[in-house]
């Protein structure tokens, strides 16, 4: 007898109604700096968020719903400091701003694929992309709020939580250096092949964010383009309270 799976659940939905955040202003995004993301694995996109936005962000960080998770960085060997992935329903600010980034993203994701030679395309809409995780099994929201206090850091990772992998994530910064925090800057580093590795410190902004790349970019060499791995962290935190939010377009196995 041939013993067939279950079909795969719905997708439950990506936002809520009524939770009391304004929506994502218009018009669309600032444009993307694809020659940065080409050249470096990462962009700034300013101003993506208010002051408003921000500091609703950061307080719901100790609201006991919405969350799916919270996570002691200690306890796992992954630093210092903490973080709390978000239930579905998303809020609908992160739920816009995911769905808005994801459709301005696409085609940077596509194209670094077809350099890489890597078959797999991404289809235009996230709730496509996101009913293709989870018929994969990848079906738990993966944007997060992260919380770090005197002395904290995140060591050097990958946001990869399954065979699907979406090639770039955003994180956005909640609070403003100097006057809410000091240290705690946003680290990528760069693995070239037979090279010692490159680091990038960087300068964000409060509302401001980092799109970068989640695990490997394209760069262009004299005999084509190939493969560099890049990883991310957050620097020792000197005093006060950071918060950012995190928005990985995967879902997690």
């Amino acid at each position: 007898m041939t013993i067939r799976p279950p079909p795969p659940s719905p997708v439950p939905p990506a936002g809520e109604v009524g939770d009391g955040f304004a929506a994502p202003p218009e018009p669309p995004l600032t444009p993307l700096n694809h020659h940065d993301l080409d050249n470096q694995g990462w962009t700034i996109l300013p101003a993506l968020l208010s002051p408003a936005d921000c500091a609703a962000l950061a307080a719901r960080y100790d609201q006991q719903t919405g969350f799916r998770s919270h996570i002691i960085m200690a306890q796992h060997g992954y630093g210092r400091g903490e973080y709390r992935y978000f239930a579905y329903p998303l809020p609908d600010l992160v739920a816009g701003l995911r769905r808005r980034l994801y459709a301005a993203l696409v085609p940077v994701a596509n194209r670094w694929h077809e350099r890489l030679g890597n078959p797999v395309r991404f289809p235009a809409d996230h709730e496509d992309f996101r009913a293709r995780c989870h018929a994969a099994g990848q079906a738990r929201p993966t944007p997060l709020l992260l919380r770090y206090g005197p002395g904290d850091y995140n060591c050097l990772h990958q946001d990869l939580y399954g065979a699907h992998v979406f090639p770039l994530q955003v994180a956005v910064l909640l609070d403003a250096p100097g006057a809410d925090f000091s240290g705690g800057d946003f680290i990528l580093t760069e693995q070239r092949p037979r090279r010692q590795s490159r680091a990038d410190v960087v300068p964000l902004g409060r509302g401001e964010a980092v799109v970068f790349a989640v695990n490997h970019r394209p760069v262009s060499g004299s005999r084509g383009d190939y493969r560099v791995a890049m990883r991310h962290g957050v620097g020792t935190l000197r005093s006060g309270r950071r918060h950012t939010l995190g928005i990985i377009f995967h879902d997690a196995a």
